[in-house]
């Protein structure tokens, strides 16, 4: 069986402290799938909107904001819970 490959987007902008929060519940729900028998491959990056327009055009009223492959998961606030439960669906 070859395991899925999810990719996980954080976009936010740097001194932003949502952002910063964020970035910690995405790291450690990562860890926690990672150790998941089975876990599917989490290929994750991080934009700022700083460095893009189209991306501060877009969300610069909701940052941080998760992406489970290129579509919106959540914004403000990461639910743990509910991440890994995607991550894993």
């Amino acid at each position: 069986m070859t395991a899925r490959t999810i990719r996980l987007t954080l976009i936010g902008k740097p001194g932003c402290h949502l952002c910063d929060d964020a970035r910690e519940v995405v790291g450690a729900v990562r860890d926690e799938v990672a150790a998941t028998p089975d876990a599917p491959t989490i290929d994750y990056d991080e934009l700022s909107i700083l460095d893009d327009a189209a991306l501060a055009d877009r969300f610069a009223e909701e940052i941080p904001v998760v992406l489970i492959d290129g579509e919106m998961h959540t914004y403000w606030h990461v639910d743990p819970v509910r991440l890994k439960s995607a991550l894993l669906g």
